[in-house]
């Protein structure tokens, strides 16, 4: 099962806060998945697709316990995708139209309501169970060992801006950005993804979340150790090549053998232990010298082999 599924499959066994967080949650689910027919003057038909288990078992679950409407459902299995689609069908009947106004999706003069319907998101539980219900019908939620991702896929401009709306007043900033006809309401931070879900009930995908934050974040701290170490060997390195060639240069120019003690005994340590860091190479000497001494000889020999130049 996907990271997604998991997610979509805890928030739909989610407990409601008060008598009116089924309702928002059966909205938000309506005007995500669903389709809406019109044949003539009030006569609806409402057909909501989904390859989600979760989506039709919540979908049928509350339109039965809160709407008391007749449904049909249909399972079709895809050949060629080998996976399940799920149709829910409300056909036309006395009660359908006052659902549909109860649910935001009509407003009372029979216009389509193109937003968020503010009736239903009055309250700050209603708010979240709505959020819960779009996310449970079109949302994405990446891997958390990959990249942080989330994403709920809607259709219009209006109603994407009013569902990111909503999400920001529960205190996570959301943006919209269209995606091939649709318009995509999505968060990239990983905090925020975390207090979102936390806040709609999804502790089980919360934990996992943390459990991969971690994870990456010592896997980072290997990394950086790794490659601060190996930018260590290489300035080492480099170094002690350079330091090799000063060495021969006093040679060629006759000045070794007129060194102070302590710069001829850099001079030999140097040549005994050619790879050795500073650091390293202090360790070497009789009585041992610290990174610091050694570097304070090697700037006084690149001062005497300066001042031969001249």
């Amino acid at each position: 099962m996907s990271f997604t599924a998991e997610v979509r499959d805890e928030l739909s066994r989610c407990v409601p806060a008060c008598e009116y967080c089924n309702l928002a949650t059966l909205a938000a689910l309506t005007r995500v998945c669903g389709t809406l027919g019109v044949s003539g003057s009030g006569r609806y038909r409402l057909q909501v697709a989904t390859e989600t288990g979760a989506v039709a078992r919540t979908m049928i679950g509350l339109t039965h316990q809160m709407l008391k409407l007749e449904t049909e459902f249909t399972v079709r299995k895809s050949v060629l995708h080998r996976v399940r689609n799920y149709l829910i069908v409300l056909p036309d009947q006395p009660d359908l139209e006052k659902a549909l106004v109860l649910l935001g999706i009509l407003d009372r003069s029979g216009g389509l309501v193109r937003g968020v319907p503010h009736h239903v998101v009055a309250r700050d539980c209603c708010r979240l169970s709505y959020i819960r219900g779009s996310l449970i019908a079109g949302g994405f939620v990446a891997d958390p060992r990959g990249d942080f991702h989330l994403e709920i896929s809607v259709q219009g401009e209006e109603y994407a801006r009013a569902l990111a709306d909503l999400i920001g007043q529960v205190g996570v900033p959301a943006r919209v950005n269209a995606r091939r006809g649709s318009f995509a309401v999505y968060i990239k931070s990983a905090r925020d993804i975390r207090r979102l879900l936390e806040m709609l009930g999804a502790a089980r995908s919360v934990r996992d979340i943390d459990e991969a934050r971690a994870m990456k974040s010592v896997k980072n701290d290997v990394n950086r150790r790794v490659n601060a170490e190996l930018a260590n060997q290489g300035r080492s390195a480099a170094g002690a090549q350079r330091q090799i060639e000063m060495i021969e240069r006093l040679e060629r120019e006759g000045l070794r053998q007129s060194l102070p003690d302590a710069l001829a005994d850099f001079c030999d340590l140097r040549e005994r232990y050619p790879d050795l860091s500073l650091r390293d190479l202090g360790q070497m000497a009789d009585p041992p010298l610290s990174k610091s001494a050694l570097y304070h000889r090697v700037l006084r020999i690149e001062k005497l082999l300066d001042g031969a130049e001249f």
